[in-house]
């Protein structure tokens, strides 16, 4: 039998920690992309004081602040007030007609990281003439940046690159009107956190949410293998509307996807669809 390299070892490593995990606390990476797991593993021991994975697999599975300083790691938790300001402005202008259509619209943020697109998206619906009429269902897998999410407070330096991004993605108003200043952080406006619920959830174990409006998952499916892809979208389309929104990152698309025929494109390079309605 011939010897196994470094990385072929490293590989059948991760693979059983993934599972570990899985039993012990519930969350699933198996159907993660290994190139990633892998390179965001290493990164982590890095700065653990662990030399190998399973050296850490035992402790890992016995300790869970431990455990969660590997999620922080694992997990992708970027995000900014209004990122990338062309999508919201396509929000604005081709989406934002048909929601006012409903006397009541329901919103899913999947992969919300520590909230600053959710807050942009409650902006921009007020801004609309939306006020009282919708609620946003932001959910990420980590516990702890979901807890960073509902106090709304950021670091008062990234203000200024957040209103360029607003004033870009088309807002009417003054920044400034959202947040109040203190020290060196910016608490956002009561009124904005109160259209908003914050939730953990997992996207590969978890279950729907029902009769959504619109969804957003936005370059969060570029770490899955292609099942886990799959059961995702599947996920999205079993909770949206019929004539509802679904919004992908432009890293991702429906194209050769086993819902692709359920939907249409309304914004091609946003990555932004529409469930079609049921032949007559």
């Amino acid at each position: 039998m011939t010897q196994m390299t470094g990385d072929e070892i490293s590989d059948i490593e991760i693979k059983l920690l993934m599972e570990g995990l899985f039993q012990v606390y519930g969350h699933d990476f198996r159907d993660y992309s290994e190139a990633s797991l892998r390179r965001r593993l290493n990164q982590w021991l890095s700065t653990s004081g662990f030399a190998t994975i399973s050296l850490a697999q035992s402790q890992l599975l016995r300790d869970r602040a431990l455990f969660e300083t590997l999620l922080r790691g694992i997990t992708v938790n970027v995000s900014e007030m209004f990122r990338d300001p062309s999508f919201f402005k396509a929000i604005r202008e081709h989406i934002v007609p048909y929601l006012k259509t409903y006397p009541f619209v329901k919103i899913w943020h999947a992969g919300c990281a520590s909230g600053e697109e959710a807050y942009s998206m409650a902006i921009l619906l007020i801004e609309e003439g939306l006020q009282g009429r919708f609620r946003i269902y932001a959910t990420d897998i980590n516990e702890e940046v979901i807890q960073k999410a509902q106090g709304g407070i950021y670091p008062l330096q990234e203000l200024q690159h957040f209103t360029r991004n607003y004033q870009n993605a088309g807002g009417t108003g003054s920044f400034s009107d959202y947040y109040t200043a203190r020290y060196d952080h910016a608490i956002l406006s009561a009124n904005l956190r109160e259209n908003i619920v914050f939730a953990a959830h997992s996207l590969a174990v978890d279950a729907d949410f029902g009769e959504m409006n619109m969804i957003l998952c936005r370059n969060v499916m570029i770490y899955f293998k292609q099942p886990l892809k799959e059961r995702v979208l599947a996920l999205f389309d079993s909770s949206l509307i019929t004539g509802g929104f679904l919004c992908l990152g432009t890293k991702e698309t429906l194209d050769n996807r086993n819902i692709s025929s359920q939907y249409e494109t309304i914004v091609p390079r946003m990555q932004i669809y529409r469930k079609r309605y049921a032949k007559k």
